[in-house]
């Protein structure tokens, strides 16, 4: 069976469920609470191509107003950005081999666990 990653935050409502989701297919997840363990800028390259996903649209809007980002700023930009404050970054993203899912709705990471499919 692939490794099932989840990019998490305890605090997050749609994280949990997310992450409940996943256990409820039998799947253990490698859990990586992202705020304590933030990506790197070449972490979120990689996971945005898994997403298909350009960066502006893995960041929560409110914040990235707040941090000044606007939709004329390059890739690089809203990654490093990211990067420096992990806690713009949409959740729950998750990961399984070359495929990644946001959680938004939860259900939406069905299609990409192995247990989903059988």
């Amino acid at each position: 069976m692939p490794k099932v990653t989840i990019y998490h935050n305890p605090r997050c409502t749609k994280s949990r469920q997310t992450l409940k989701l996943i256990r409820e297919q039998g799947i253990e997840p490698e859990v990586i609470e992202y705020l304590q363990d933030p990506p790197d800028e070449a972490t979120i390259e990689k996971l945005l191509k898994k997403l298909g996903m350009r960066a502006s649209e893995l960041v929560r809007r409110k914040d990235a107003r707040a941090l000044g980002l606007s939709d004329t700023d390059d890739d690089a930009t809203w990654i490093r950005r990211m990067a420096q404050h992990p806690k713009i970054i949409e959740r729950p993203i998750v990961v399984v081999g070359r495929k990644a899912r946001l959680g938004r709705p939860p259900e939406n990471v069905l299609e990409i666990l192995p247990a989903a499919k059988s």
